[in-house]
């Protein structure tokens, strides 16, 4: 399972090791034969406009059937289960099986203000179009300074 934040502020410190953890971990797969720990899969953030944002999880070989996405307490869960193709081909033998639909499991934790409007599948791409909207009086605002200092000036002038 892997646990995301959907940051809309860049954070540089989330994803310096993260990378090069993933890179470590395929390379002991690599020689181990084992299974990389890191089999969530890829996926990209974009931000479509100041509010509208994108999220593109690439999921080649899943269908609709085979996912669940869903929004609770904050956090969306994409999940992914994969049933087993069996052949029933007799005369068909594997010689290499490269190509892997594991179950998968993608949490990210939103923002108070993150609203997902809508998910698409497209050629193996589910894309997630979501809202990230600030209530006004939460926004930043500037706070003129009135100085004693310029209202004596004033007067003095006229």
């Amino acid at each position: 399972m892997s646990y995301h934040t959907l940051s809309l502020m860049p954070s540089f410190n989330e994803n310096i090791f993260s990378d090069r953890f993933n890179q470590i971990d395929k390379m002991f797969s690599t020689l181990t034969g084992e299974q990389p720990i890191s089999t969530a899969p890829i996926y990209n953030l974009i931000q479509k406009n100041e509010k509208t944002y994108e999220l593109t999880v690439s999921i080649p070989g899943y269908s609709e059937s085979d996912l669940d996405i869903s929004v609770h307490k904050n956090q969306l869960k994409i999940i992914g289960t994969k049933k087993k193709s069996i052949s029933t081909d007799k005369k068909e033998k594997i010689l290499h099986h490269g190509i892997k639909k594991n179950n998968f499991s993608l949490i990210f934790n939103l923002d108070h203000y993150v609203e997902v409007k809508k998910a698409n599948l497209n050629l193996g791409l589910l894309k997630i179009i979501f809202e990230y909207e600030i209530p006004e009086k939460e926004k930043p605002r500037k706070i003129n300074i009135d100085s004693k200092d310029k209202k004596i000036l004033k007067n003095i002038s006229n």
